[in-house]
């Protein structure tokens, strides 16, 4: 069990490679709101005005001669909305992706606001309740982390700063399991943080009260998530020499059949089960059958409480004299390594 979950650790470490994206703002027309980012807003008072105007915004490379132009007019998102309402807070959610190990970086300029000028970052957003924030504000003279747990947030932390307003800076967030740090203009601003409460999340964009602020260049660069069903199915291959072949399915859904979502060969993904895989989920009947060479068992994956929640389909190589019960033995101890690492339907799926 232990060897196991080593080598989970090696799959999900050893096979991703970094990752980048960024958000383009030109692809959306001036003075509109996005349409493929979600809005939404945390506290009371208006709804916020999330849309697209052109500014100038330097460049991120040096010019090239002391006379050169390092601005150019580009597209930025902006939140535009002015409720000087204290809890106030208009978020612009950026992807439906997860990150989990990432650096999230993006520009920004306060330009105007009465009662609050502030820009920042949320990260590891799980919903309207529950995430990280990274801000900046100019009337505070400060930059602060906070987190916001079941609709309830904690005490601010971050230290005392002078950022003017009509001005670009860069705000940059990088987690590593539990170790968060902040940057400022590229610089650490508060000391490596270390809190377990999100484990991973959404990412965007926040703001607050009557504060109008741009945001632009925004990228993240991050190490692609391996689903969990795949990293077993990539440690129990390391291990297993004498496995052809090997794959986990889950249960039809509103949306999908009863599909792959863990294979040895990986391009199978996504591809329906058949009947025995079915059955084997719907019943917990258990399919043998031989091939040249090989042998393959179909069995059900039970969660903690004994309910089947997938199926496993295990191709071996066979040996001389082999029963029908010698191959579902083997192929049982594999399924046993598999269900003592993930016990849920929601852990399988994940």
């Amino acid at each position: 069990m232990r060897i196991f979950i080593w080598l989970l650790g090696c799959a999900l470490i050893g096979s991703v490679h970094a990752a980048e994206m960024r958000f383009n703002f030109s692809d959306f027309p001036l003075g509109a709101a996005p349409t493929n980012y979600q809005t939404l807003l945390v506290g009371g008072g208006r709804p916020a005005t999330w849309k697209i105007l052109m500014d100038e915004v330097p460049s991120a490379f040096a010019p090239l001669t002391a006379r050169a132009a390092n601005t150019a007019s580009r597209a930025v998102m902006a939140q535009t909305s002015m409720d000087g309402s204290d809890e106030h807070f208009p978020i612009l959610l950026l992807s439906d992706e997860i990150f989990r190990s990432f650096k999230f970086t993006t520009r920004f300029k306060m330009v105007d606001g009465l009662t609050e000028q502030m820009a920042g970052i949320v990260f590891r957003f799980q919903n309207a309740s529950n995430y990280y924030v990274a801000r900046a504000s100019a009337l505070g003279k400060n930059v602060r982390f906070y987190k916001v747990v079941n609709g309830v947030r904690a005490n601010p932390i971050g230290p005392t700063v002078d950022i003017g307003t009509g001005a670009w800076h860069t705000l940059a967030v990088q987690c590593e399991g539990n170790q968060i740090s902040i940057f400022l203009d590229d610089k650490p601003v508060i000391p490596t943080l270390g809190d377990n409460t999100f484990t991973e999340g959404r990412l965007g964009f926040v703001t607050k009260s009557d504060a109008v602020s741009y945001f632009a260049d925004a990228s993240v660069t991050y190490t692609p998530r391996i689903a969990t069903a795949q990293a077993m199915v990539n440690a129990i291959v390391q291990q297993q020499s004498r496995l052809l072949g090997l794959r986990v399915y889950v249960a039809a859904t509103n949306s999908a059949a009863t599909h792959i979502i863990g294979s040895k060969d990986e391009s199978e993904i996504g591809q329906p089960g058949t009947e025995a895989e079915e059955q084997a989920i719907q019943n917990g009947t258990v399919f043998f059958g031989r091939e040249k060479g090989a042998v393959l068992v179909t069995l059900p994956f039970h969660d903690r409480n004994g309910e089947y929640i997938g199926a496993v389909r295990v191709k071996m190589k066979s040996f001389i004299g082999e029963t029908e019960n010698a191959a579902v033995t083997r192929a049982t101890l594999i399924l046993n390594l598999m269900q003592n690492y993930c016990t849920t339907a929601e852990e399988l799926r994940k």
